[in-house]
């Protein structure tokens, strides 16, 4: 019997895994599990553009193609275990699935806020559609607005609610917005920007406590200030979606720690599984092209493109799945020696803000403006030891596509 590659996690890098062995050559039987309801969809513009309007499965789903049409999709499931050795996934129902490859695909949840007054309706979080779909039906005129966390995230809620008549206040612990990945004086003007369209901030602050009884009614800081609140967002970070692979013996320390052809590396240190792959933001990966620190990527093309390496890999390790003979180990040793070296990149619509960034801004010692004028439309260059790291402009967008071919494995040497 043929076990199939089983992905756990069925949102945008499983649907890509899928995709990708397909392309390959690997014709065999797939199961993707995933527990939310909904059938793969795209999850960056439920923070922006698909807020701003009715949020719907519709406006986000991706186009199901040809070729993945055979996949089992198995949806409003969530595992709850996985037993490496005898290779099988078991859900919260107790159904087992055996797997002749396992991909963890699992992704991301968000961190929620732990005050001794948290059980209050009224609080959000922005990860999945559900999510969009219940903060949405919240913004209404007039709603008054309290995001904890100033990243990304928060800032592209505080535009989206701004634009839809909302009164918005950020709390945030840094200095200024998003000042860690963009570096003082860009964080500073994205800071000016969102106060020009009257959005408040308290940086350098936290939330300690909600006021209300059923509903949140108010956000208590922790220099005693209380903020009106009707709404509550907590952009504040992530948690791994690992502990269902505790247990076994793999390094699930920060996410999965992958080698360079993305197979999950024994806790041990004996190796790697050769039949477990992890993509997308679960995977800890090292990217030759800035150095050999192994690190998660939050970014939107490390799903697609790590999806991509592992459906090579496993469809040259598989063959077609359907009797035909998988690689000889020349060619499969070929594939593994391609390596691994994604260039992480994202992008973030504000009002009329369109900023798109490549490489790992936060690495960076020196930050330059080598375009535009800070005011105005404007591109940053990030620099460790000399060396680009980064670049991220507000507009510009060819400009900022120009610096592309920086991060290459050749552009570091």
């Amino acid at each position: 019997m043929i076990h199939p590659v089983v992905i756990v996690g069925a949102s945008m890098g499983g649907l890509r895994a899928a995709e990708a062995l397909r392309r390959f050559g690997y014709l065999g039987p797939i199961t993707a599990i995933g527990d939310e309801p909904y059938a793969p969809y795209n999850r960056p513009p439920l923070s922006k553009e698909v807020l701003a309007t009715q949020v719907s499965h519709e406006a986000v789903a991706f186009l199901q193609r040809t070729a993945t049409q055979d996949v089992n999709w198995v949806l409003g499931t969530r595992i709850v275990a996985a037993d490496l050795e005898h290779q099988t996934v078991t859900d919260a129902n107790g159904e087992v699935y055996p797997y002749g490859v396992l991909i963890v695909a699992t992704g991301l949840r968000p961190r929620r806020l732990e005050v001794p007054n948290g059980m209050l309706a009224g609080r959000h979080a922005v990860r999945t559609l559900d999510d969009a779909i219940g903060l949405r039906a919240s913004l209404q005129p007039g709603a008054r607005v309290v995001i904890m966390g100033s990243g990304f995230i928060g800032c592209e809620v505080a535009a989206t609610a701004r634009k839809l008549g909302c009164d918005v206040k950020v709390i945030g612990p840094g200095t200024h917005p998003i000042v860690r990945p963009l570096g003082v004086e860009l964080a500073s003007e994205l800071q000016r920007r969102h106060e020009a369209m009257g959005v408040e901030f308290f940086m350098k602050r936290k939330i300690v406590d909600l006021a209300g009884t059923s509903h949140v009614t108010g956000a208590i800081l922790d220099d005693g200030t209380e903020l009106d609140c009707d709404v509550l967002v907590e952009a504040i970070g992530s948690h791994e979606n690992t502990e269902w692979l505790e247990g076994n013996d793999i390094d699930v320390s920060a996410g999965v720690l992958t080698d360079d052809a993305l197979r999950a590396v024994k806790a041990s240190g004996d190796g790697v599984w050769n039949n477990v792959f992890a993509i997308g933001d679960v995977a800890r990966f090292v990217n030759p092209i800035f150095d050999e620190v192994p690190r998660r990527v939050e970014h939107w093309n490390i799903p697609t493109d790590s999806a991509k390496r592992v459906g090579k890999v496993v469809a040259t390790m598989l063959g077609d799945g359907i009797g035909g003979s998988p690689a000889d180990s020349e060619s499969f040793n070929a594939v593994l020696a391609e390596g691994f070296a994604p260039i992480p990149s994202f992008w973030s619509d504000q009002y009329e803000m369109h900023i798109l960034a490549y490489g790992l801004l936060a690495l960076a010692d020196d930050i330059k403006l080598i375009d535009g004028e800070i005011s105005g439309d404007c591109v940053f260059g990030y620099y460790r030891g000399g060396k680009m790291v980064g670049v991220c402009g507000i507009g510009l967008r060819s400009v900022v596509q120009k610096y592309r071919s920086v991060f290459t494995l050749e552009g570091t040497q």
